[in-house]
């Protein structure tokens, strides 16, 4: 049965009023006198449907909700996070939500208009036991990216275009402006697409990280609801779940070996292998020794492994401390260097824009030949003149080669165990 038009006028009045709009407001909305906003309310003067899709479409409501046989008066964006604890969903936010949220149901419409398959959310609900510990949410989270990126055929590869990915398991996603304390969030309602929104405010690495991050919470924790994910939430155990995820989701534990044996590092100093052919003869023993020094990662490593990844060189660093390529003096000799203003210049000179300051990195091939040439000198197989000649080769700028002299002399404090300056 049809509402009347009384009962339509109350239910746009509560909509308005449940996010603190004034007919002034929705005045401006329907390009009408504010009499006419109030005559609208109170049921006496009839809405158009244009009318009504532009009210829809400012209170963040479906238009076919309007016309239910039941309606809820409850804003549903404040009580869709009611349950997050200290969140406030203030009238910025809220109208970034409410027009991401529209512009979801718009996709969907004109994918439906358009006869496309229905885009639900193909991505898994993971079952996930109770969490115990801090321990325990880090082995989940890890287990968990494990079999999504094997679900997914990605191997051990990076991971590319992450919001396409997550596109095309029927999320939808945006970079938006968020408060700076929140990295992201995830939007689950019922009826409606699945919606992650990170800040657009934080550096791309971390819009990377804040993606996946959203997305272990639509795959283990679903029934929650809708997810605000905070910094002083950081400890939260679901929190901790969904960042265990995000970094090896992005950084498999697989991949990252392969990355740093592909440059001669990531062995034992003294590594043996036996050597057995089925006989009964004795198996030979052989064994084999890296040059000292030799396995230990550098800086230029880190922004090289950050970069393959697209993560940031701190997020690099503590994968190789959690994949056991680290101990915990070198993470903090590395985390010293990464703030130094020599790093800073070599992270423009290998890095490929995505972990790096500079907004176009330069060519694959230089920026591998310039972190090879750095290790060789680093191991004293060349001299600093030959380190200098080596860029020239490649067509460094003044400025690159000075960057090049400014690495070879911080190197060389290192080897005389100089502190580093930062």
């Amino acid at each position: 049965m049809p509402i009347s038009q009384t009962e339509l006028g109350r239910r746009v009045r509560a909509a308005r009023e449940s996010l603190g709009l004034t007919q002034e407001d929705a005045a401006t909305a329907l390009e009408l006198a504010r009499p006419a906003v109030a005559e609208i309310e109170a049921g006496r003067r009839v809405l158009s449907s244009l009318e009504l899709f532009r009210l829809a479409s400012l209170y963040g409501r479906d238009m076919k909700e309007f016309l239910a046989p039941v309606y809820s008066d409850e804003d549903a964006l404040r009580a869709v996070f009611r349950a997050q604890r200290g969140f406030e969903v203030d009238s910025s936010l809220q109208r970034t939500l409410l027009d991401w949220r529209n512009r979801a149901r718009a996709l969907t419409d004109l994918e439906a208009l358009l006869d496309y398959p229905r885009r639900l959310c193909t991505a898994g609900a993971y079952p996930t036991a109770p969490l115990s510990s801090r321990w325990n949410a880090i082995q989940q989270g890890e287990l968990l990216a494990e079999e999504e990126r094997g679900r997914l055929g990605l191997g051990r590869a990076p991971v590319g275009d992450l919001p396409m990915l997550l596109e095309s398991q029927g999320i939808r996603t945006a970079t938006v402006p968020l408060p700076d304390d929140v990295s992201g969030l995830t939007l689950q309602e019922r009826g409606q697409d699945l919606l992650i929104l990170v800040n657009r405010t934080h550096a791309l690495t971390r819009h990377r990280f804040s993606f996946a991050h959203e997305y272990a919470h639509v795959l283990m924790d679903r029934e929650r609801g809708s997810i605000v994910s905070r910094a002083e939430d950081r400890n939260d155990l679901v929190e901790m779940r969904a960042n265990s995820f995000a970094a090896g989701f992005l950084m498999p534990t697989e991949g990252v070996l392969e990355f740093v044996r592909e440059r001669g590092k990531g062995q034992g100093s003294r590594e043996t292998a036996i050597v057995h052919d089925e006989s009964d003869a004795e198996p030979v023993r052989v064994e084999g020794r890296s040059a000292p020094g030799s396995q230990m990662l550098q800086t230029y490593d880190v922004i090289q492994a950050a970069d393959h990844f697209g993560v940031s060189c701190v997020a690099m660093i503590y994968r190789f401390k959690t994949v056991g390529l680290l101990k915990q003096p070198q993470v903090a000799a590395l985390r010293a260097a990464e703030e130094a203003r020599w790093a800073t210049e070599l992270q423009k000179l290998i890095g490929d824009g995505v972990s790096s300051p500079s907004a176009d990195g330069p060519p694959a091939f230089q920026r591998r030949f310039i972190a090879t040439a750095l290790e060789a000198y680093r191991r004293s197989l060349i001299s600093r003149g030959k380190l200098v000649e080596l860029g020239a080769l490649v067509e460094l700028s003044d400025d690159q080669i000075e960057t090049l002299r400014d690495t070879a002399a911080q190197i060389d404090e290192e080897l005389d165990g100089v502190p580093s300056a930062t």
